[in-house]
């Protein structure tokens, strides 16, 4: 009894360890997809290593800020007062001028404080392309009332509509890398720090 007992353990162990053997393992790290990559661009590794998120369809801008959301396509934004800001790109090695709607300006309109104070500080924005790209701000970082960069939805590049980066682009004046820029911008949600 104790022999049958063996061989199957045995047995088993060994269809088990050749079955490990011919299928990756589950539980083992597995490199990122590579994806959205242009380093010509601006966008460097950090913009193209990106796990399983959803892709958000292809439309209007939208911002969210509790209950209240407003959508604007790129026609809408053109008809807003814009700003123009020149960074410097590392990726291409030259300096850019955009230009586009400062983004506290439709952060206003769905009623987010404009001169952030006391718990209004505990507020952040989630930005997000339409390939699953995230940044983070927070809302001061973004209000020129309480910081100096400049944070703007652009819809153009050195005087031309944008092209590769989708029809709009988060750009942030105050960064020192283009980490944080999300291109082809889909999405700002606005929340709290609990």
């Amino acid at each position: 009894m104790r022999m049958r007992v063996w061989s199957a353990t045995l047995l088993f162990g060994l269809s088990v360890g050749a079955a490990m053997a011919q299928a990756p393992a589950q539980n083992q790290p597995q490199p990122m997809p590579m994806g959205g990559m242009d380093m010509g661009h601006g966008m460097g590794m950090d913009h193209g290593m990106k796990m399983d998120m959803p892709t958000l369809p292809a439309g209007p801008l939208k911002i969210i800020f509790g209950d209240k959301t407003a959508e604007w396509t790129p026609a809408a934004l053109a008809a807003l007062p814009h700003k123009t800001v020149t960074v410097f790109d590392e990726h291409t090695n030259a300096n850019q001028r955009y230009s586009g709607v400062p983004l506290m300006e439709l952060l206003i309109r769905l009623g987010v404080p404009d001169k952030p104070h006391g718990k209004d500080l505990r507020l952040y924005l989630v930005a997000e392309g339409a390939d699953g790209y995230k940044a983070v701000y927070s809302v001061a970082e973004v209000n020129p009332a309480a910081h100096e960069a400049t944070v703007i939805v652009a819809d153009a590049l050195d005087g031309k509509a944008l092209q590769t980066a989708g029809p709009l682009e988060l750009i942030a004046s105050g960064d020192k890398h283009p980490a944080r820029w999300v291109r082809n911008l889909a999405a700002v949600r606005v929340l709290a720090v609990e």
